[in-house]
């Protein structure tokens, strides 16, 4: 079943469940999704790789909330976002964790001969396709300069 299917079916058992959270964080995702098939230029159609990039930027928008909240003492709206982001995260992929993704990067500097911080741009465009969806953008970007330096 396609991850659109399935975000439409818990859709429809949140309702049902009457699971506001639930439903408040599956709208986000439908209306996300509505609106970049509908963007100028678009298809009309979505791969699931697309649609895990739009859940991926929602779940980051919900966390940066959520610090932000914190940060101004008020903790019953940091945890609503982090309930939302925690639902959110159920549609994407199992996350690497930072020992597999230090593995997968000195793979990746290997097979592409990086030596020195400057080579960081020609890591970072491979491993970013390679861990798409399987680990966070700034945690590759930590781990590469580390490596590198």
């Amino acid at each position: 079943m396609g991850l659109e299917k399935q975000i439409q079916q818990d859709l429809k058992a949140a309702m049902l469940a009457k699971d506001t959270t639930a439903l408040t964080s599956i709208r986000g995702i439908r209306a996300a999704i509505q609106l970049a098939k509908t963007a100028p230029g678009a298809s009309g159609e979505l791969t699931d790789a697309d649609i895990v990039k739009i859940i991926q930027r929602l779940v980051k928008q919900r966390k940066e909330s959520a610090a932000i909240y914190t940060e101004q003492s008020r903790p019953e709206l940091a945890e609503a976002e982090l309930a939302e982001a925690a639902i959110m995260e159920k549609y994407l992929p199992e996350q690497l964790s930072e020992e597999e993704v230090e593995e997968a990067l000195k793979k990746i500097i290997a097979q592409v001969g990086a030596k020195s911080p400057a080579d960081m741009g020609k890591v970072m465009g491979v491993a970013t396709k390679a861990l798409a969806g399987q680990a966070d953008g700034r945690l590759i970007s930590t781990i590469v300069r580390r490596l590198l330096s």
